[in-house]
């Protein structure tokens, strides 16, 4: 997925939407006949079943990424010919001028890069599992590429909490306990905590849905929801999540009222509160949803977006094209690197007694990039703070950010607010939905069968 051709963004546009409708009423069809449907079949329906089955056998043998490929644009692979620093994740891999034209085999410092690239985990469109909720779909095809997107990051934010950002996928078995463990968080069934069965479940306020396309922002609030039920039905010492989950929001006139704004204040508060009064402070996930322009993103935050991957608290953002999540871990220059999680796969069970399962498909070699001034400007940026000095370092890190922005910064940190703000108002209100709430999610289809565009750019 590249950027487009000068004067091509109005066609590409055009084609994206009229392939979201083709493919999302396509696998509505086949994904309502479960893989436990009764034998019993009229005529009719055999030959509507047919059809399913083919188009569905067509979509995951990788027709799909060649048909996304030809409306977005084709994926560039590999590493640019540059010598400048790649920033991974807050680690940097400086590449010499003999790397740069060199076998990457033969190159040291692209060595190291790939190393830790392809151990990031991973996680991509799944079919077959169990069937989600009420509904009738077993697979994601098509529509759950932003919750994918948020897995990878949630699990980054895990791999960095247990393991340690230096860890390294082995290639011998037996494997980490600690590494499977993690990758059983994220399988495709309700026993499973972060499964996408429970994401959709934790989302429903946000109006996620099987079957519907959701935004960065209600990502983000799911997340945090999610958490919030984890800590209500387990105790503090056994939480899948082990950490404070914060979604930054905008300033005190309202979440759209300005720059998100990191409040250390408010922040220290949320942390003594869900560690129930225990502790002044906990590892904390910050979630910051943003929206960056209209149809692209200002090119005033490009240079923002590219430090924040310097930040050694960085998670890297949800983001992509519209209608095409993915997960951005890296940049060099203006190429922003990912892992792309439209490919489909079967479930795999990883069961954490089972030390020798293959683990190959939540991990990726082949380096995909992406120009930063073509993504879509709805995403979200994530970090993880691993104390209370971490996260003074991001706050003095953010805050120098901002103050070198030249007036466009992506978000402020302050010390307190000048109005009275409860966090835990938010966290408790499980009600309903704020009125910009309403722009989390995108359904597919209309009564009629028809698809629109929604003038937030969605992903």
């Amino acid at each position: 997925m590249t950027s487009s051709e000068p004067g091509s963004g109005d066609v590409k546009k055009s084609e994206g939407s009229l392939l979201s409708g083709f493919l999302t009423s396509a696998f509505s069809i086949f994904e309502t006949y479960s893989e436990s449907s009764a034998p019993e079949k009229k005529a009719g329906h055999s030959k509507s079943n047919g059809w399913a089955a083919s188009l569905k056998r067509v979509v995951t043998a990788g027709s799909m990424r060649r048909i996304l490929d030809r409306v977005l644009g084709p994926s560039r692979t590999g590493i640019i010919s540059s010598t400048s620093d790649i920033w991974l994740l807050g680690v940097c891999y400086k590449i010499s001028q003999e790397e740069s034209t060199s076998d990457v085999a033969d190159s040291n410092g692209l060595v190291a890069f790939n190393q830790d690239f392809s151990s990031r985990i991973l996680i991509t469109y799944r079919k077959g599992f169990d069937t989600i909720g009420d509904s009738k779909f077993t697979s994601d095809v098509g529509w759950g590429c932003m919750l994918r997107s948020s897995q990878m990051l949630i699990a980054q934010a895990l791999l960095f909490h247990r393991l340690g950002r230096s860890w390294r996928k082995s290639s011998q078995k037996p494997f980490d306990l600690k590494y499977l463990e993690i990758l059983h968080l994220f399988g495709d069934a309700e026993a499973s905590p972060f499964s996408i069965h429970n994401l959709l479940q934790a989302g429903k306020a946000y109006g996620l849905a099987a079957g519907s396309w959701v935004s960065p922002y209600a990502m983000c609030r799911t997340w945090e929801s999610l958490a919030r039920c984890k800590r209500k039905e387990i105790s503090l010492n056994c939480q899948p999540l082990p950490m404070a989950v914060y979604v930054v929001s905008g300033d005190e006139e309202g979440e759209q009222g300005g720059a998100p704004v990191v409040c250390i204040e408010d922040v220290s508060k949320h942390c003594f509160e869900i560690s129930k009064g225990d502790a002044d402070w906990m590892p904390i996930l910050l979630l910051v949803p943003l929206v960056l322009g209209l149809e692209k993103v200002n090119p005033r935050f490009i240079p923002s977006l590219r430090v924040t991957f310097s930040f050694p608290q960085s998670l890297g953002i949800m983001g992509g094209k519209p209608g095409a999540s993915t997960y951005i871990v890296g940049v060099q220059e203006d190429c922003a690197f990912y892992l792309d999680p439209h490919d489909v796969q079967p479930v795999v069970i990883v069961n954490r007694d089972d030390l020798e399962v293959d683990t190959s498909s939540y991990h990726c070699d082949v380096v995909r990039h992406i120009q930063l001034n073509s993504i879509d400007p709805s995403l979200a940026i994530g970090f993880y703070c691993q104390d209370k000095d971490d996260f003074d370092d991001f706050c003095s890190r953010a805050s120098k950010l901002a103050d070198e922005s030249d007036g466009a910064p992506l978000f402020t940190v302050t010390q307190t607010h000048k109005k009275p703000v409860n966090h835990g108002d938010v966290l408790d209100d499980t009600s309903g939905v704020r009125e910009d709430d309403s722009l989390g999610v995108v359904p597919i289809n209309d009564s009629e069968g028809n698809t629109h565009e929604d003038d937030w750019l969605l992903l």
